[in-house]
Parts: C-alpha cells; sequence; structure tokens
C-alpha cells in the first residue's frame, strides 16, 4: 500500500485496503486509500474517517489535507469548524489560513494577526497559497506596527531574488504592485542589462526595482553590485532602501569568504534596517575581518536582531566575546558578557560547550537523573502510538514510523511530553535499538540530562578497537556517527551515502583499495563492520591530510576535500570563528556538531574533562612546511 500511495494507484490502494484490517498499522492504510482520493472524497467519507481514527497521528495528518483542501476552495465555514480540532499546528500554510479566518471573524484580532501572518510568510521558503493570500488579505489592514506594510511585500520580494526563487519574488510583487511584473522577469533575466538601461529611479516602485537588480547582480557578481550601488544608485535610494542592498552584497561576499565583506558591511548605516539573516552575516565578516576581528561590528549587528535573534546560543556567545575583547574590559561590560555565558552554558551543544569554556570550566557528563519508575515505563511501552511507530520502522516503513514517533512526543498534546515521559519514550526506543528516536526524544528534556540516551555508543567493541588499530580518537568517530547517520545501520542518504558512517560508493571502493581490502562491492557498506573500516579508514586518512585538524577533517568528510582546502585560505582564525564561517550551512552545523558530540564523546569515554577549544584550534592557511595536499583524496 505504501508503494502504491507513491505512485498514486488509487484502485490499487482500494483493492488492498480490506486486507489491512485489524492490522497494527491499518490507521496509515486507510489514510493512504483516502489521502489518495481526497479532492473527490465527500465530506461523509472524512468525517467517518477521523472518527474511527480519533487521537491518532494519522487522524491528525488527515486533518490538516483536509484544511488544506478547505482552503484552497476558500470554504472558510467548514474550515473555521474542524481547525480548532487541528493539533499539530505544525503546517505553515495552514497556520496562514486559520489566521486570515480569525481575522475575518474577529477584526479586534488584527494586530496579533497581522504580526503572526508576517512572521509566516516572510519565514516562507517557497510560494504557498496560504500565507500568500493572507499577506494580501491584510495588507494595510490592522494599525501601527502590526501592520503589514508595502515595505513587508518588498522584503519578501528581496529576500526571494536574493534565494533564486522568482516564483515567491513574483507572489510579492504581485501583491505591492502587479504591473511591474514584466520588469521584474526582466531584471531576473539579466540584471546588469536592466541596471545599464536605466538612467534613475524616481519612485518608491523604480528604487525597489533597481534594488532587486543590484540583488539579483550581487548574486553572480558582488564587485560589480558594489561599484553600481557605490557610483550611481546609492545615493537615489532611500537609506533602508540602500542598507538592504549593501547587507546583501555583504552577504554575498562573506559567502564567498571575500576579505572586502566587512567593509561592504560598513556601508550599512542603520543595521535596524537588516533582517536577522544578514545581521548573521555580517557577524560572520567581522570575524573574519582580514587583520582582526571587527568585534564592534559584532556587538552592533546582535544588538540590532530581533529578540529571537539575540536568543540565539550563537549570538549570546559572539556578542559576549565582543564585550571581553577589549585589553582591560570595564567590570560593567565584563558582568554583561558573564551573564550572557551563564544563559547558554550547558554541557551540550557547541556554543553551550564554549561558553562554559569561557566561564573558566570544562565539559563534563552531568550527573544521571534519578531512575524511571516502572509506573513510568509501562506507560511508554504501552503506548499506541509509540508502537505503531517502532512496528513501521521495524518492518521498513522508516519515514512513516519517524512521523509518528515524532507527533507522539511532540504535537499530540500541547507543548510534547514532560521530561519523565520523554526519558520513558527514549528508553523504549534504546531498548528496541531504535537510537535516532531515543538520541531525539531524550534531546527535548528541558531540565534532565539522560547522557546514555542522548550519547549512546552501539558496537563499541568494533568502534573502540578500529579507532584504537588506525590511531584516531573514538570520540572522534562516535562524534561523527552520530551525525551522519544517528547509528542507523541501514541509513540512505539522497545521494547515495550509505550505513552508519555515511559513506559514497566511489568514495568506498578508493578507500578499500588503499585499505588493502580486496573484492570490495559497495553493497558490503550496510553491513555494519565493513562500514566502520572504510568510514574510519577514509576519516583518518582525511585527518591526516589536514595535519590533525578535527574541524578541517569534519568539513572535508561533508563536503569533501577540495572545499575546505580554499576555505582555510585567509586570516588565521580561532577553530569557532572559521567553523562559523563556512560557507554552507549544511557543512558549518555539521562540523559544529560533530566537534561538540566528539567533546562530550570524550568526557564519557574517558571519565576526564574535555575541552572542545582544544579540538578547535586555529586555523588559517596550510603550513608551506607540511606535505603538498594528497590530490587523490575523493
Amino acid at each position: 500500500m505504501q508503494q502504491a500511495f507513491r505512485q498514486g494507484d488509487k484502485a490499487r490502494l482500494a483493492q488492498l485496503l480490506p486486507q489491512a484490517q485489524g492490522h497494527a498499522l491499518e490507521p496509515w492504510a486507510a489514510y493512504w486509500e483516502l489521502r489518495a482520493r481526497l479532492d473527490t472524497a465527500s465530506a461523509a467519507d472524512i468525517q467517518q474517517f477521523l472518527v474511527r481514527y480519533a487521537g491518532t497521528y494519522q487522524e491528525d495528518r488527515m486533518r490538516d489535507d483536509w484544511l488544506q483542501l478547505l482552503g484552497q476552495r476558500r470554504d472558510w465555514e467548514t474550515f473555521a469548524q474542524e481547525y480548532p480540532k487541528y493539533r499539530m499546528r505544525d503546517d505553515r500554510e495552514v497556520r496562514c489560513y486559520g489566521l486570515l479566518v480569525q481575522a475575518l471573524k474577529d477584526p479586534a484580532s488584527l494586530p496579533t494577526v497581522s504580526e503572526e501572518v508576517r512572521r509566516n510568510w516572510l519565514a516562507q521558503r517557497d510560494v504557498d497559497d496560504g500565507c500568500t493570500l493572507a499577506a494580501s488579505t491584510l495588507l494595510g489592514e490592522g494599525y501601527g506596527k502590526h501592520r503589514l506594510t508595502q515595505a513587508d511585500a518588498w522584503r519578501k520580494a528581496r529576500q526571494s531574488v536574493e534565494a533564486n526563487r522568482p516564483r515567491a519574488a513574483a507572489a510579492a510583487l504581485q501583491i505591492v504592485k502587479p504591473e511591474a511584473l514584466p520588469l521584474l522577469n526582466e531584471l531576473n533575466s539579466s540584471p546588469a542589462k536592466f541596471l545599464t538601461s536605466k538612467a534613475a529611479a524616481v519612485s518608491r516602485v523604480r528604487r525597489e526595482l533597481v534594488g532587486l537588480a543590484l540583488i539579483k547582480l550581487a548574486t553572480s557578481d558582488v564587485e560589480t553590485a558594489a561599484g553600481m550601488l557605490d557610483n550611481k544608485w546609492g545615493p537615489q535610494m532611500a537609506a533602508e532602501e540602500r542598507d538592504w542592498v549593501w547587507g546583501v552584497i555583504g552577504h554575498q561576499a562573506a559567502q564567498r569568504l571575500m576579505p572586502e565583506a566587512n567593509g561592504y558591511f560598513a556601508h550599512v548605516t542603520g543595521d535596524a534596517h537588516l533582517s536577522d539573516e544578514l545581521l548573521g552575516w555580517k557577524v560572520r565578516a567581522a570575524l573574519r575581518a582580514p587583520n582582526r576581528p571587527d568585534w564592534r561590528n559584532v556587538q552592533e549587528a546582535v544588538n540590532a536582531m530581533s529578540e529571537e535573534g539575540r536568543a540565539d546560543p550563537t549570538w549570546v556567545y559572539w556578542k559576549a566575546r565582543a564585550l571581553l575583547a577589549d585589553n582591560k574590559p570595564s567590570e560593567a561590560r565584563r558582568a554583561d558578557a558573564e551573564k550572557l555565558l551563564q544563559s547558554i552554558a550547558a554541557p551540550r551543544g557547541f556554543y553551550e560547550q564554549l561558553a562554559t569554556e569561557e566561564l573558566g570550566g570544562k565539559i563534563v557528563v552531568p550527573a544521571r537523573p534519578a531512575p524511571l519508575t516502572d509506573a513510568e515505563k509501562k506507560a511508554a511501552r504501552q503506548d499506541a502510538g509509540l508502537n505503531r511507530a517502532l512496528y513501521a520502522i521495524s518492518i521498513g516503513l522508516r519515514s512513516e514510523g519517524v512521523r509518528e514517533w515524532n507527533y507522539t512526543t511532540n504535537l499530540h498534546t500541547p507543548g510534547g511530553l514532560g521530561d519523565r515521559e520523554l526519558l520513558a519514550a527514549a528508553q523504549y526506543a534504546c531498548e528496541r535499538e531504535v537510537w535516532d528516536r531515543c538520541i531525539n526524544t531524550s534531546e527535548r528534556t528541558k531540565n534532565e540530562f539522560d547522557a546514555d540516551q542522548r550519547y549512546p555508543m552501539p558496537f563499541r567493541d568494533a568502534v573502540v578497537r578500529r579507532a584504537g588499530e588506525i590511531k584516531l580518537d573514538p570520540a572522534y568517530v562516535y562524534g561523527l556517527i552520530r551525525q551522519e547517520s544517528r547509528f542507523v545501520t541501514n541509513a540512505q542518504s539522497g545521494v547515495g551515502a550509505s550505513g552508519l558512517m555515511q559513506v559514497m560508493p566511489a568514495t568506498a571502493r578508493w578507500t578499500a583499495n588503499k585499505l588493502g581490502m580486496r573484492g570490495f562491492n559497495p553493497e558490503q557498506l550496510h553491513d555494519r563492520d565493513t562500514n566502520i573500516a572504510i568510514g574510519t579508514g577514509y576519516l583518518k586518512l582525511v585527518l591526516d591530510d589536514f595535519g590533525g585538524s578535527m574541524p578541517l577533517a569534519a568539513a572535508a568528510y561533508n563536503a569533501g576535500p577540495s572545499r575546505p582546502r580554499t576555505w582555510r585560505n585567509g586570516p588565521l582564525l580561532e577553530g569557532a570563528a572559521w567553523a562559523e564561517n563556512v560557507p554552507f550551512q549544511e557543512t558549518r552545523d555539521y562540523v559544529k556538531k560533530v566537534l561538540s558530540n566528539t567533546t562530550f564523546y570524550a568526557a564519557m569515554l574517558t571519565g576526564q574533562p574535555q575541552s572542545l577549544k582544544a579540538r578547535l584550534g586555529m586555523i588559517g592557511p596550510r603550513d608551506q612546511g607540511q606535505p603538498a595536499p594528497n590530490g587523490e583524496l575523493p
């Protein structure tokens, strides 16, 4: 039935459904059959399903699908009846429909609703009907700062053009200035030609279109965009418009690790005009400034962020470092910095661990929580949603099982399960060796910290023995596996990487040959010990090629060795600043998590306090005294 659903085979689903009655996964079978024909199903069919499977993940998933359809059909009466019963509330498009219905029914809610619509619409990556409809309907409604304005629509267009999402940019322009859509197509096609063909920008619309063209140009030619803004267009633009474009130019330069990035951001006259994303790149550019970190720019950028942005541990940490950067910071600055560091210091998490070390501590394993009671364990083992999820995973329906597990632990009840319930659910997954659900569930506790659940060490004998044979830190291996696969032995990535250590077939063949493993077949990557042998062998070769630098080797493992060889060029940086400037978001996140995982695993394996800073070290261009890079490394 899963295969038939993926193929859109309605007849096959209807044929198989009777055989699934009474099966443990019957709710999935019934969901697939009805979902495949939802656009033609009667309201009675849908209500019958919702009643029969009341309280399940599948009921709430079906209600989400139905609400989306009701929104597209503009059936607001039925939508208003069903939306309060929707538990997950994790679908941004449906949330936007719900906010629009609330505004239509209760005009007094407009200020709150407008702010929520703005937040959801600007956060939306691709265009969807719900948030676009809500934004266009509420534009100009409300009052004061809570009103959705034309400036919000232009901001949406700017973000979309920079992210190369022309449909989202066109949808924003359709709201604010539909007659300008042909000009949007023109500037998207050739921004340089558009800019050279225009003599002046006298109106708001023309200035914004010029700004969009400069943004589009900056994504391919930073220096030309900067020159055109500085020499011709900047004086014709309003401060907010000009600052945003300088922010985009700075962002694009910073992503390319250009030494001019911090200077481009220096053209911004009002940091408050920038989004949190652009301000984050201003911090990164300042950390990588050519001579030394520009701590003033770091502090100014973080101060200008939204309340949510300033609370991110990344920017909490770097603001604290900026406050401490003076040779002799005042007592007030030192006190402010320590307060910031104390607010995030913890044994897990990259910046949380760094904050702990800034305060003079080391990374140690926290005390275990009180043992789970028999009643707590029993409640988890008897939970229908958890059992359905584990059963689905056990027979190969992993994505369905993971979704149902996450719903049961996080979304079924408002606020999710409490700490003790989460620990019990995590323990149930651990005992069944479903390690990814064990880790992810335990990580969600707010006050309890069970290190054995969050940082399990399956296959310990095999990992430690293999690491010892090739002189590789077993904590580093565990830190990488935890990030790569969460110990799912048959994990398969979208690009073809396999197994515990997520090795690509071509890389595996090359490494097997280097290790003298004759007759290797990529199918063997699903064998645990073979995967560990090849993954650790490749990691050791990469680590040696980068002179023992764990951050560089982790980046190479994720993005290939050629990229970090380029990324290390430029100023000599402390490892944390280098990691924060990794251009790819996925690799940036990966390096930070692998290194923080490694530090915690080292504390567990050795029983001794550990230092993340020591593992990060300093990173700069390859020392001329080192051997040349290994050009064979895939």
